[in-house]
């Protein structure tokens, strides 16, 4: 089982926010494979289903981008996952709008809820989906920038982007368990 996390902030100011790419991500994931994310513990909101065979669990923290790493220890406690089998799925603003990259370990990159999950989890050792979101022109502006919603000439391509999104998680997801069932083989 798989925990597949999207981060972004709570409450209807920061729905459609660039911020907010991957609780946009794994909603797109969730609607496709009928999984209703309408259970509201461990600080978050999710819902259990299938993606291609694998068991899931799909959520979104419900404590601020920068608070991320509270409601995924609630959750691995909860539910009993280890960081091995965490997907989390962000905004990147080092990546253009539209370019997705997969990563299985490594730093935040400046990223507040990444930072938060590695602090408190103490390893940077899970699987991540970097969705682009683009950069603005000055340093001073990226709070604004990540905060504000998407322009409507870009709508289009966002529903573009959560398409591949989707994808990338469903590959990246059969990549873990592929590497899962190698390991398991190994050590019997």
């Amino acid at each position: 089982m798989y925990l597949i996390l999207g981060l972004g902030n709570p409450g209807p100011r920061y729905e459609l926010s660039r911020h907010n790419m991957g609780f946009l991500a794994v909603d797109a994931l969730a609607q496709k494979h009928g999984i209703q994310l309408g259970q509201h513990r461990y600080f978050s909101l999710y819902g259990q289903g299938e993606v291609n065979g694998n068991t899931v669990v799909v959520a979104k923290p419900m404590t601020y981008m920068n608070e991320s790493g509270r409601a995924v220890q609630a959750l691995l406690q909860g539910l009993q996952f280890s960081p091995d089998r965490i997907l989390v799925v962000h905004d990147d603003i080092d990546l253009p709008l539209g370019k997705i990259k997969r990563k299985s370990k490594g730093g935040d990159a400046g990223q507040r809820g990444l930072a938060s999950i590695i602090g408190t989890l103490g390893t940077d050792q899970f699987a991540r989906l970097r969705i682009g979101i683009g950069r603005p022109e000055t340093q001073d502006q990226i709070v604004d920038y990540v905060l504000s919603p998407f322009l409507d000439a870009e709508i289009s391509t966002v529903n573009e982007i959560l398409e591949k999104a989707v994808l990338g998680i469903e590959e990246l997801l059969a990549g873990l368990n592929k590497k899962s069932n190698q390991t398991e083989e190994q050590t019997e």
